[in-house]
């Protein structure tokens, strides 16, 4: 993402607008036709205005513990019918729990808690990551 990591910061990263239309590039630039949006951690700056603007362009969203969901009312996330996963590690005990009270407002929502994981829970339980995501792809249109 840009400004994060070893990435040089991009201007229209500074507002949640701006990172939307940076999403936005993205998948125009990939050609990407509907498609499953995954999520962690600090993408949820990104992810989360995406989703409230498009999510009707999305096949469905994964968000693992993101940051940003204080930024948006239940009433918005109600507006969103967006097949979502919501997962996390039982053991992220300062986002994940957060981001859950925040994202449970998205009606159409199943969650995926994996034990002994922490917020990187995909990096601590690759396997009962990867099978709650392919349970999850599997039941999408």
């Amino acid at each position: 993402l840009p400004g994060y990591g070893d990435s040089p910061p991009v201007e229209m990263a500074a507002t949640a607008q701006g990172r939307r239309t940076f999403l936005e590039h993205v998948f125009q630039e990939l050609g990407m036709q509907r498609p499953v949006l995954v999520s962690p951690s600090m993408s949820g700056r990104f992810s989360l205005p995406f989703l409230l603007a498009h999510g009707d362009q999305l096949a469905g969203f994964v968000p693992i513990a993101p940051v940003g969901t204080r930024d948006y009312t239940a009433e918005q996330y109600r507006g969103v019918q967006t097949p979502t996963l919501i997962v996390y590690g039982d053991r992220d005990t300062g986002l994940a729990p957060q981001a859950l009270q925040n994202l449970q407002h998205l009606p159409e929502h199943r969650v995926a808690v994996l034990h002994g994981a922490g917020h990187a829970c995909y990096l601590d339980k690759p396997e009962a990551f990867h099978q709650a995501l392919l349970g999850f792809l599997r039941q999408l249109k």
